[in-house]
């Protein structure tokens, strides 16, 4: 954990119940100074309420929230110092951009005669020189986008809260717009908490991760952890394309463990607290296989049928049945730019995987976390 000094937010066992619904449950994570946090998770999952929570427009039930060592459990939002990026971007459209990037300075009692020069240095940070007189109907979405993260940071907040901000957009701007929300966060240094359902923007733009579901946070990590090494299914499954298929266990000897699933022995990553006879479900990530129409040299390899093909320019993606671990589908992305290859539909295949990149989780009818992938559209 950070030292106390260097962490700008702490959630401490927050909770927030609705009547007798909790929307959040004990949540307790921190955000070092300068970094950016991503909260993700399904819809209803709790990342929004716990986001209003720490900008103040909800009080926790339970538990404290301190911003920059401060208790802000009662502080109202207006005292906080927190530039908010909003799905609805609520710009106000009879402004100009320039009139829109001034109005909180205005409202903080800014030096009028500094005004005009701070607004023309943040729009710039933006790239949107010379567009400070252009309202915001006559601006592209993206350049919307840029007017409010402007507007949001040019009072030097402690935090800046991003509300699923690039959710309505198009999924070419979105990954544009992923990539400049992080270049102006790395450039001013400014802490930031985001908030989104979509995985590969919270790959992408984080410094640390938060995965929410049912109001729990399931794992708080760095970006490779969570991608890397899931503490449970629900990661496995929510984060990336995963394969799932129940199995039971042979052999554990700490974290290595030998399963059967439909007849066919694995050897696999376990949790260190397996026993043999346990049943489990198994997790595959789709890049981690490969597939091949002949044999491959894998400590993992099993036969199965091509159910389904996509070409998405740079992959293939196909879902594999695998009549040998009880008709399981397996899903397989096949890069390969050089050749593109295409395995038609009906085709026998081997595939392979190594047993690190196979984990085992308890059986999901014993835990509280579900999750599932379908392939890809």
């Amino acid at each position: 954990m950070a030292d106390v000094m260097e962490r700008m937010v702490e959630i401490d066992g927050v909770s927030k119940a609705f009547g007798d619904s909790l929307a959040v449950r004990e949540a307790t994570f921190s955000v070092e100074r300068g970094a950016f946090l991503t909260i993700v998770g399904p819809s209803g999952c709790g990342k929004t309420t716990l986001l209003r929570m720490i900008a103040g427009f909800e009080r926790p039930t339970a538990g404290a929230i301190r911003i920059n060592g401060a208790d802000v459990k009662r502080m109202p939002a207006y005292r906080r110092s927190i530039g908010m990026v909003f799905q609805r971007l609520a710009l106000f459209p009879h402004m100009t951009a320039a009139q829109n990037v001034a109005y909180p300075l205005k409202m903080r009692r800014f030096d009028p005669a500094s005004i005009p020069e701070r607004v023309e240095r943040f729009l710039s940070l933006v790239r949107l020189d010379g567009l400070g007189d252009r309202r915001p109907h006559e601006l592209s979405g993206g350049q919307q986008q840029r007017v409010a993260i402007a507007r949001a940071l040019v009072f030097d907040p402690d935090l800046l809260l991003l509300d699923e901000p690039l959710s309505a957009l198009d999924r070419k701007l979105r990954e544009e717009m992923q990539l400049e929300f992080r270049r102006i966060q790395q450039d001013l240094g400014v802490t930031t908490i985001n908030v989104t359902h979509d995985q590969r923007e919270a790959l992408v733009m984080s410094d640390q991760i938060v995965v929410m579901n049912h109001g729990v946070v399931q794992q708080a990590d760095e970006p490779q952890a969570i991608y890397r090494a899931p503490q449970n299914r629900f990661v496995a499954t929510f984060v990336g394309v995963t394969s799932i298929f129940p199995a039971r266990v042979v052999e554990a000897d700490g974290a290595a463990v030998t399963v059967e699933a439909g007849g066919t022995r694995l050897t696999a990553r376990g949790t260190g607290t397996l026993s043999p006879g346990d049943r489990v479900e198994c997790t595959l990530r789709a890049e981690q296989v490969a597939i091949s129409e002949g044999p491959l040299g894998h400590e993992n390899t099993v036969t199965g049928t091509v159910a389904q093909q996509i070409f998405e320019g740079d992959r293939m993606v196909y879902a594999v049945t695998v009549e040998g671990l009880g008709g399981a589908t397996i899903f397989v992305f096949d890069h390969d730019p050089a050749v593109h290859r295409s395995i038609p539909e009906g085709a026998a295949v081997t595939l392979g995987f190594a047993a690190r990149d196979l984990f085992t989780f308890p059986d999901a009818e014993t835990t509280t976390t579900t999750g599932h992938k379908e392939l890809p559209s």
